[in-house]
């Protein structure tokens, strides 16, 4: 694939979409004190509307379901759209309902982009791993810039014009896609989304031996992302003892490791195989959360974050993995179904992890983190010198 063909722009139209959905849902957060002050309402129910936004991991399926039946583009193009006039809605949002119900239908069309999305990625590009690896980095990207850039908005301008900034970044992504990428078929254009929701052939596609064992290797995964990306400042803060400036920097730097690294992991699954490229991820993990836990001093933390940040892409190695076991038939909403299913059970990574720092302290979260890590690897480990044992028996008969 070059990057200056129409695979490349194709590539390049969807990573700047997957961008645009999160720095949408990023941008409320650095500015939740003002917006509740505006309201006049708690910051518990500022996090209701927050948590309304996990319409996102529901939308998924249905997602793949509608993508099949009209085709990714339009898809993807009603998800970015939908992403603009949902942010328009929370920003303007004359009340305390109407922006909680803005919450909601943000998450829920910013999700409709990832799955199909990574199955148009399938349909086009060859080399699947890297190119899901370069959209998977949209996401970490804004996780950098777009916080700094609302906060800094939210100051300068106020909490509405800082909510918008996520209008004025869709709405420019989803007509470059609309111009770039061309009608493509859909691949059931007569049948109805909705007559495919059927108990057995969910649980069938889900029960498939390299689909299940990848879904749980994700849920894992899933899990830790959630638990970092809502308490690692917390932990540098309280545990280890560095001031807010600091911890914030070394959080934006776990993101930005986690960007720089998930197109390499991609690429790395494609020459060395999925379970091989995620295990050196995931290695490196359980190195960079036991340093967090146990290492002392500046530059062990700093080394451990990267570290972290690293075994943060997991997803860039596994995801691809899906894909190769999905039929082209069912890659849109297998692959939404699986994503709605590990997304869910992952969220779980905030509220576990927060009541165990309760309990416990953030050694023993953080270190269960690791743990979690470890397991990871053991499977992973073992997932790989058992295909290599089946494929020398093959050999030898």
């Amino acid at each position: 694939m070059k990057l200056w063909s129409y695979q490349g722009a194709v590539l390049g139209a969807c990573t700047l979409a997957f961008f645009a959905t999160m720095a949408a849902r990023l941008a409320i957060s650095p500015v939740v004190p003002a917006i509740s002050d505006a309201f006049g309402v708690s910051n518990g129910a500022i996090g209701l509307a927050l948590t309304g936004m996990w319409a996102y991991a529901a939308s998924q399926f249905p997602s793949g379901l509608l993508a099949d039946r009209y085709g990714e583009r339009r898809i993807i193009l009603v998800a970015v759209g939908g992403t603009a006039l949902a942010s328009a809605l929370v920003a303007m949002a004359p009340s305390y309902p109407i922006f909680l119900v803005g919450a909601v239908v943000l998450g829920g069309v910013a999700g409709l982009h990832f799955s199909v999305a990574t199955s148009l990625l399938t349909r086009t590009i060859p080399n699947t791993g890297s190119a899901i690896g370069l959209h998977t980095a949209g996401a970490p990207v804004a996780g950098v810039l777009v916080p700094l850039a609302a906060g800094s908005v939210g100051v300068w301008l106020g909490w509405r014009w800082a909510v918008a900034l996520g209008a004025v970044i869709a709405l420019p992504s989803a007509l470059l896609f609309g111009r770039v990428v061309r009608p493509i078929a859909a691949v059931r254009p007569d049948e109805s989304p909705w007559s495919r929701v059927r108990l057995e052939p969910l649980r069938e596609l889900l029960s498939r031996p390299p689909i299940a064992l990848t879904a749980g290797l994700s849920v894992v995964g899933a899990f830790v992302w959630q638990a970092t990306a809502s308490f690692l400042p917390a932990f540098l803060i309280e545990y280890q003892g560095y001031g807010e400036a600091l911890a914030g920097v070394l959080f934006s730097a776990c993101f930005v490791v986690q960007g720089l690294t998930q197109p390499l992991l991609g690429t790395l699954s494609d020459r060395v195989g999925r379970y091989p490229a995620a295990t050196a991820a995931v290695g490196i993990g359980v190195v960079g959360y036991g340093g967090l836990v146990a290492g002392e001093g500046l530059w062990i933390t700093v080394g451990a974050t990267l570290c972290a940040g690293l075994a943060m892409g997991w997803g860039a190695a596994l995801l691809p993995k899906f894909m190769d076991h999905l039929g082209e038939e069912e890659r849109s909403a297998g692959f939404g179904l699986v994503r709605t299913a590990y997304m869910v059970l992952g969220a779980s990574g905030s509220v576990v992890t927060g009541a165990l720092a309760d309990l416990l302290g953030w050694g023993a979260a953080f270190l269960a983190l690791a743990a979690l890590l470890g397991g990871m690897l053991v499977v992973l480990l073992y997932e790989m010198r058992r295909t290599r044992t089946d494929t020398a028996q093959q050999g030898a008969s």
